[in-house]
């Protein structure tokens, strides 16, 4: 599943081309695509005809899509393979293609949004018309929500706010994590403690850390909570000014184009390479159905109590 930087970029993408535009009409095109929404393909189509869409927001790895005119949201699921494409009408439909959204109005000319710039010859153009769900694993999907006074889709109410958020209380974060009695990497993951760190961006911040994956958390001080929390931030940061992570074609922003986060990865997916800073081999062990990529030497594991 992406993680917050790849969620974030294709947030942007989409608050350039499909903020702020008329719902025309939708197409279901596989029913399992809108298997969350509970009523089925009819009404969920039925449902966004004639809705403004607003700018669409995210917490953590969750992306919705706010309806201007109603307290309701279209929340993506992208599961493992799932692709949120602007194109413009008439394109060729993608071999995957679940869902189309049709626009009674084109992208409005307003100034780009922060984030990566279309290619060129990227598909998307100033009148692109079109939001195609893409999914070849068909683990993801879009549903229709009703929203929290938050303006959260109810169904993630309980997802905690993300470090890259404003709001998010670097303190509270600290006690919580001194009460869950957990292992790091297990409490960086559990999204309603903190939302948007995966296995790739937890391996990458536990590595700038020092920290071992299987460190117990009740022993950490205020000074390591505040200095991973930093980790944390400035690794996301810096795949996010890069498009996010792509290990493969699956995961790409709303123009089709891929992240190169990958290239500066210093932990995850390092097997046998040397230590960016001791040279040590890295190693990996499974985790959790999972797989945890660590410096031996670096991060080493936390003493086994008698």
């Amino acid at each position: 599943m992406p993680e917050l930087p790849e969620v974030e970029v294709v947030r942007r993408g989409l608050e350039r081309w499909v903020a702020h535009r008329t719902v025309a009409e939708a197409e279901v095109l596989h029913p399992r695509a809108v298997r969350r929404h509970v009523a089925g393909a009819d009404d969920f189509t039925h449902r966004l005809k004639g809705h403004r869409v607003g700018v669409p927001s995210r917490r953590g790895k969750y992306l919705w899509l706010p309806l201007e005119d109603t307290p309701q949201a279209i929340l993506a699921h992208l599961g493992m393979s799932g692709q949120l494409l602007v194109q413009p009408q008439g394109a060729p439909d993608e071999k995957h293609l679940r869902i189309r959204v049709r626009f009674t109005d084109a992208s409005p000319p307003a100034s780009p949004a922060p984030g990566p710039a279309p290619a060129e010859g990227a598909p998307v153009a100033a009148d692109a018309t079109e939001l195609r769900f893409v999914d070849q694993r068909t683990f993801g999907g879009l549903s229709l929500h009703d929203t929290t006074p938050d303006g959260l889709p109810d169904v993630i109410a309980h997802i905690a706010r993300d470090p890259l958020d404003p709001l998010f209380d670097d303190e509270a974060f600290h006690q919580a994590l001194r009460r869950k009695r957990s292992t790091i990497k297990r409490a960086l993951l559990d999204q309603s403690l903190i939302s948007g760190v995966g296995n790739i961006y937890a391996d990458e911040a536990l590595w700038r850390s020092r920290l071992h994956y299987d460190r117990p958390t009740a022993g950490f001080t205020r000074p390591r909570t505040l200095e991973l929390l930093g980790h944390v931030r400035d690794v996301m940061n810096a795949a996010l000014a890069v498009g996010g992570t792509s290990f493969d074609s699956l995961y790409v922003n709303v123009n089709g184009e891929s992240g190169y986060f990958d290239r500066s990865l210093d932990a995850y997916g390092r097997e046998g390479l040397p230590c960016g800073r001791c040279g040590t081999p890295m190693r990996r062990r499974p985790w959790m159905n999972r797989s945890s990529y660590f410096c031996p030497k670096c991060q080493r594991p936390p003493r086994v109590s008698s």
